[in-house]
């Protein structure tokens, strides 16, 4: 995309990972925005912090583990920003230490100011 300027697109992860489709079909939208070179921004807030919490273990659910994807797409897809609401992290009792991904932990009202930056955001 030489010459062009990049979109600024934020992604926004609401949902707990593995009761439904929302988090696959986030991975997927990250690598299709990093596949055209975008500026791509992540935000986790509510029981979307789940989805980077360290030791998650589906093998009971039958479900694929996703959570080990986040640092590669971090790197190989150029995600400009992930950031983590801090008052979503408090209110399920975890903190940065909890996590396993290096992530921006930002206020709610930040977060707001993050967002009102997007050109486009996607909610999953």
């Amino acid at each position: 995309m030489s010459g062009q300027e990049k979109t600024k697109v934020m992604l926004v992860c609401r949902t707990a990972p593995y009761g439904t489709i929302y988090e696959q079909e986030a991975i997927e939208a990250m690598i299709m925005f990093g596949a055209y070179e975008q500026d791509i921004s992540v935000s986790f807030i509510g029981d979307g912090v789940f989805s980077l919490k360290k030791g998650q273990d589906t093998a009971f659910l039958g479900k694929k583990n996703f959570s080990m994807t986040y640092p590669v797409l971090i790197d190989d897809f150029e995600i400009s920003h992930i950031y983590v609401e801090k008052e979503s992290l408090e209110e399920r009792g975890l903190s940065g230490d909890d996590l396993i991904a290096e992530v921006e932990i930002v206020g709610r009202n930040v977060l707001k100011q993050k967002m009102n930056e997007m050109k486009a955001m996607l909610p999953f």
